[in-house]
C-alpha cells in the first residue's frame, strides 16, 4: 500500500474504531445523535455514488430514502415485530426496482433535466406517501416493534437490548463504506470515473455508459434505502416528509459540505450538517433567535462553500500535500 493510501485509509480505521468505542463514554441524547449521524452518513454515501464520482446530480434521492423507511414500516403488524431479513431486503429491493424505473427514464437525459425528471418522480413518491391511505397521509405511520433478528430459529441480537441497535447502524455504515471503495477501485469503478470527466469519449471506447450509469443509480438507490430503513428502526415512526424534496435538498449540501468526490467527504458531510442543524436549534445556546436556526445554518453553508470550495475534506488534502 502506498503512502497515500495510507494516509487515506489510518483516519478512517481510527474513525470508525471511535466509533465503535463511543457508547463507552457516551449514553442517552449524545448516543441517540451519534446513530442518527451515522444513518445520514449511509445516506450522504449513497448520493456521493451519484454526483461526487459519476456526475450525476439527482434532486429526487429522498424518493429511495423514503422508501426504505416505509418499508419496513408497512411490513410490520402492529402487534409483533416483523423479521428484519426479510424487511431489510424488501425495502432495498423495493428501492432498486422503483430506481431501475426511474433511472431507465431519466438517464437517458442530461444536466438540468434529469435533475428535474428525478425530481419529479421523487414528488410523485412523496404524493404517494401524503396523499393515500397507503402512506398513513401526512400523519404518518408508528413502528411500534422494532424487527427480529431471529433467523432460522436462531436470534444473534436483539435491537431492543442495550446499544444494540447503534453497533448494527456501525455494521451498516463500515459495510456501505467498504463496498463504495472497493467498487471504485474495481474497472467498474474507473469506467465510472471515465464517465464523470468525458462520456461522449467512454462511448467511443466502446464503452455502454447508460448501464454503468443505470446499475450505479439502482445500487444508490439500494444504499439510501438502508439508510432509510434505519432511521425508520431507530424513530419508530415515518412519514411523507421522508421523501420530499428538503430531503434529497439537505443530502446534497452534506456532500458539497464534505467535499465532492470523496467517499470521505461524504461522512464528514453528514457530521457537519448534523451538527450545526443541533447548534442551531438550541435554545440554549440561541435563546428565542432558535426558532430561526434555519437562517442560520443557510449562512453557515455559505460561508462554508465560500471559505472552503472544497468541502472540509480539502482541510485533510492540505495536509497530505504538505
Amino acid at each position: 500500500m502506498s503512502n497515500m493510501s495510507l494516509s487515506r485509509t489510518v483516519p478512517v480505521v481510527v474513525a470508525f474504531a471511535a466509533l465503535a468505542a463511543l457508547p463507552l463514554v457516551l449514553q442517552g441524547f449524545y448516543l441517540e445523535l451519534a446513530v442518527k449521524i451515522m444513518i445520514l452518513a449511509i445516506f450522504a454515501l449513497s448520493l456521493e455514488l451519484l454526483v461526487g464520482q459519476t456526475g450525476l446530480v439527482c434532486f429526487g434521492h429522498a424518493a429511495f430514502f423514503g422508501i426504505g423507511a416505509y418499508a419496513v414500516t408497512l411490513m410490520s403488524p402492529q402487534g409483533e415485530a416483523a423479521s428484519l431479513w426479510l424487511t431489510l431486503i424488501v425495502a432495498m429491493a423495493a428501492a432498486g426496482l422503483y430506481a431501475l424505473v426511474v433511472g431507465g427514464l431519466s438517464l437517458r437525459t442530461k444536466g438540468v433535466y434529469f435533475i428535474m425528471i428525478t425530481l419529479a418522480f421523487a414528488q410523485m413518491a412523496y404524493f404517494v406517501a401524503h396523499d393515500t391511505p397507503l402512506g398513513g397521509g401526512s400523519d404518518g405511520i408508528y413502528l411500534y416493534f422494532k424487527p427480529d433478528a431471529t433467523l432460522f430459529g436462531f436470534k444473534p441480537f436483539d435491537l431492543d437490548a442495550g446499544n444494540t441497535l447503534y453497533y448494527a447502524v456501525l455494521a451498516s455504515l463500515a459495510g456501505a463504506f467498504i463496498f463504495a471503495a472497493v467498487m471504485l477501485r474495481s474497472r467498474f469503478g474507473r469506467a465510472l470515473a471515465g464517465i464523470k470527466a468525458n462520456e461522449q469519449r467512454m462511448r467511443a471506447a466502446g464503452f455502454a455508459t447508460f448501464g454503468y450509469k443505470l446499475i450505479i443509480f439502482i445500487a444508490s438507490a439500494k444504499l439510501a434505502a438502508l439508510a432509510g430503513y434505519w432511521f425508520a428502526v431507530k424513530d419508530g415512526f415515518v412519514n411523507p416528509e421522508l421523501l420530499s424534496w428538503h430531503q434529497s435538498g439537505a443530502v446534497l449540501i452534506m456532500i458539497i459540505l464534505g467535499g465532492l468526490g470523496h467517499l470521505r467527504g461524504a461522512l464528514l458531510g453528514a457530521v457537519a450538517f448534523t451538527l450545526l442543524q443541533e447548534l442551531f436549534q438550541s435554545q440554549a445556546v440561541f435563546g428565542a433567535f432558535a426558532k430561526h436556526w434555519q437562517l442560520m445554518l443557510g449562512l453557515a453553508i455559505i460561508a462554508f462553500v465560500a471559505l472552503m470550495p472544497r468541502g472540509l475534506i480539502g482541510l485533510f488534502a492540505r495536509k497530505e500535500a504538505a
